[in-house]
């Protein structure tokens, strides 16, 4: 950085430790000294709208993107007796299924827990554009929308992104890690097969 002549923003710039409870545990936490700025190790930064948290659980992210969505929720509530269906639903897109949407692969694999409340947000979503009663049954609402739930909103995106790599429609840096010769985690490409894996519970879009 002085070669190139430039200087950290410590204003934008964060440091975190990942890793398991135990690990971090085991870790000194002290400010650490790059180039003239003195960084304090944080138990969650954000990155290109995605809140990480240091054990990767992402609850703070999920918190952020249901207390976003519950706030134009309320929003849209107050306009709804003006606007038509068409127009609900299409502010709807605009203003929650954005944010349900927005960098999702990166839910795959964390707590149900964490699924459920992105689902009731979901969930609060379908009964406003459509006024049903919480007592009515939510999967007939979404299949009436063609919404598909969270976990398998998120599981068709990674399959989507997994297809591209494997058929070279996706950035190199990203299709690499499909190749045969990489060794596998679940829900990437078999090394044995070349064929993707995802358990079958989550196979079912209803």
């Amino acid at each position: 950085m002085n070669a190139n002549r430039l200087r950290l923003n410590s204003q934008k710039t964060q440091l975190i430790w990942l890793g398991s409870r135990h690990q971090l545990e085991k870790l000194n936490m002290v400010d650490i000294q790059l180039v003239s700025t003195s960084l304090s190790p944080l138990s969650a930064v954000r990155n290109l709208g995605v809140t990480i948290d240091s054990r990767l659980t992402m609850v703070d992210h999920v918190s952020a993107v249901c207390r976003a969505c519950y706030f134009q929720l309320r929003q849209l509530r107050l306009v709804l007796q003006s606007l038509t269906s068409e127009a609900a639903t299409t502010l709807v897109h605009a203003f929650i299924s954005c944010r349900l949407d927005y960098c999702n692969v990166l839910l795959y694999g964390i707590a149900d827990s964490q699924l459920q409340r992105l689902q009731s947000a979901q969930n609060a979503a379908a009964r406003l554009v459509t006024g049903l009663r919480r007592t009515e049954h939510i999967t007939l609402i979404l299949r009436s929308l063609h919404w598909l739930p969270i976990r398998q909103r998120v599981t068709y995106k990674l399959a989507t992104l997994v297809h591209k790599c494997i058929n070279g429609r996706a950035p190199e840096y990203l299709a690499e890690f499909c190749h045969p010769s990489v060794d596998r985690r679940p829900g990437m490409r078999s090394a044995d097969s070349g064929k993707l894996h995802v358990p079958r519970a989550q196979t079912s879009f209803w």
